[in-house]
């Protein structure tokens, strides 16, 4: 069924498909259609960063920025979404077209630029939703904050998420906000995540709840790059990474139409790339820190892979455009007899 209805919404342009799809899966779930698809799936609860996923295959930040089809996305059988990213203001993103599909090769371009409705529509959004699953919050800061004003940002967004979020993501690796990625790197790196885990241990304690903090990272960090990051995640007392967001490294696709276009290539010719950054991570940090793994998972041997590369839950997102909702159940499938046969 999937495969007809990717048919039809890959003859609209990427970013209308995208909201056509999110927009059928909303309405489906106000009419109460979107249970009639939910999978059977089995019990393979994971435990990480004091949470417990239902399963540990999840949807990744950019599907649903807003929040506005949680509980629709939820009835696919996900164990965990992380919405976003978010700002603290509304902003419409970058000049459009800003997303393109390489079918070829199951990638996907985007330069969207954290378009989205800002954190007060988001936790409106999160504190009513009927999903009983994780729900992640990611972070960002708007485009007209300059570089050196940016942990300002995240602040305001970490307080007003800190409730209604089960864990909250700070992006600083989306190559599509001008300077971001700097922030990936030496003292700034430090500082934004000694003042967001000074801001964290302030609410825990306000609140009486303690809500993990994970920092998402980019795939094109060199090995010397990538120890540092690790050093300061552990430094800083983060609970966990998301390792990777989209890579600029547009070789594998530059010969074919959209593959030079600006932005973050996803899909296919991420895994690899993926994959090496998670085991250098898993290298680095031991065997017990938690990171959830992402890029590239197109089947179900995928999500396996990145659990064996160092992984201990996973996202899907290019995969989930391509494949549809039955990739979730394949993936919950294959990572539980994987780990069966482990054991």
């Amino acid at each position: 069924m999937y495969h007809l209805l990717r048919q039809l919404l890959f003859t609209l342009p990427p970013e209308l498909a995208h909201d056509a799809g999110l927009t059928a899966i909303k309405t489906g779930q106000t009419l109460g259609l979107t249970r009639f698809f939910m999978p059977q799936l089995p019990e393979c609860p994971v435990k990480l960063m004091g949470l417990t996923f239902p399963n540990p295959v999840g949807l990744a930040a950019g599907m649903d920025k807003n929040a506005d089809c949680l509980d629709g996305l939820g009835n696919l059988g996900f164990g965990f979404i992380e919405v976003g990213t978010v700002t603290p203001k509304p902003q419409p993103g970058n000049e459009r077209p800003r997303l393109f599909r390489i079918p070829e090769k199951q990638a996907i371009i985007n330069r969207m630029g954290f378009n989205n409705k800002g954190v007060d529509h988001l936790v409106e959004q999160v504190v009513r939703r009927n999903y009983s699953g994780i729900v992640g919050v990611n972070i960002g800061k708007n485009l007209t904050t300059a570089v050196e004003q940016a942990n300002e940002d995240y602040l305001t967004c970490l307080r007003k998420v800190y409730l209604a979020a089960d864990y909250i993501a700070v992006n600083i690796s989306s190559p599509n906000t001008p300077g971001l990625r700097t922030l990936q790197f030496g003292g700034s790196l430090k500082q934004l995540l000694s003042c967001l885990k000074t801001e964290q241990q302030s609410l825990a304690k306000r609140y009486g709840c303690y809500r993990p903090l994970a920092l998402k990272i980019a795939p094109d960090l060199t090995d010397d790059e990538i120890m540092l990051v690790a050093d300061a995640v552990c430094g800083q007392g983060f609970d966990g990474i998301i390792a990777t967001n989209t890579t600029i490294d547009k070789q594998q696709v530059s010969d074919y139409k959209h593959g030079q276009e600006t932005g973050g290539l996803s899909g296919t010719p991420l895994k690899e790339l993926s994959n090496k950054v998670i085991s250098a991570l898993r290298s680095e940090l031991g065997p017990d820190f938690p990171i959830i793994g992402v890029g590239g998972i197109m089947c179900a041997e995928d999500a396996v892979q990145k659990i064996k590369s160092g992984a201990n839950i996973v996202q899907i997102y290019s995969g989930f455009i391509y494949q549809g909702p039955a990739l979730i159940r394949d993936c919950v499938l294959e990572i539980k007899k994987s780990l069966a046969q482990e054991t």
